[in-house]
């Protein structure tokens, strides 16, 4: 395997039933780059990316991530990486930062606390607050921070501007490219053009289960101008 693609699928089928929710998807995603995987909603991304980290199994198909079979090697794939879920289940009666130590004590400690404290302040997210009195917003906030907090080399973000305000949306695309500045690799997946064409390299365009376009990001939207006279 080439040592700069950090993830690749080959022929990736997953079915749920009758449903057939990825029909062959091939992926390269090369080292260092933020990598947008966008469609719409019921495409098949979130499918993707929990076969990628080993959390569903595929029917058929292969895939690596970060040169391991993440089915053969789960642990050593996800503590490698971090990981925001389109929908994180949080404990009611934790507070913030309760919740965000249990999630570095799973990591064995392995978050700079002081570096958590600052992305907690950057997204204005309130440390002593009770999960269970936050809104949709603040809870993504706090799933950005757990993603984010130990410095992976791999970052898997599942639409991670969903539910926050224009300013901390803006905010969030800022950590993601400070993230690739220190040499992450960021598979970002979105329904938002906008956001995928301001802080993507290279894009895939999945509809109905399959990759129907893989692009630079640049080329693409050039691609969707039209001009009328």
């Amino acid at each position: 395997m080439d040592q700069n693609i950090v993830i690749t699928t080959q022929g990736l089928r997953k079915s749920y039933g009758h449903v057939h929710a990825l029909q062959g998807v091939n992926l390269d995603v090369r080292r260092g780059e933020v990598f947008g995987f966008l469609g719409p909603n019921g495409s098949g991304k979130t499918t993707t990316i929990r076969c990628l980290l080993d959390l569903i199994r595929p029917n058929g198909g292969t895939v690596r991530v970060l040169g391991l079979n993440p089915q053969a090697n789960p642990l050593a794939v996800r503590a490698r990486a971090g990981y925001l879920p389109g929908e994180l289940r949080l404990e009611d009666n934790m507070t913030v930062e309760g919740a965000l130590r249990f999630f570095n004590r799973l990591r064995n400690n392995k978050a700079d606390w002081n570096f958590t404290r600052r992305l907690a302040e950057r997204l204005d997210l309130d440390l002593k607050t009770p999960i269970k009195n936050l809104s949709k917003g603040n809870k993504q906030k706090v799933g950005l921070v757990q993603a984010l907090m130990h410095r992976p080399e791999l970052l898997l973000l599942d639409e991670p501007t969903l539910g926050l305000d224009p300013l901390i949306q803006q905010e969030t695309l800022r950590l993601i490219r400070e993230a690739k500045a220190e040499g992450a690799t960021v598979f970002l997946s979105s329904h938002i053009l906008s956001e995928v064409q301001e802080i993507t390299d290279h894009v895939a365009i999945i509809r109905g289960g399959v990759v129907v376009e893989v692009a630079e990001t640049a080329a693409l939207i050039n691609r969707a101008l039209r001009r009328a006279r």
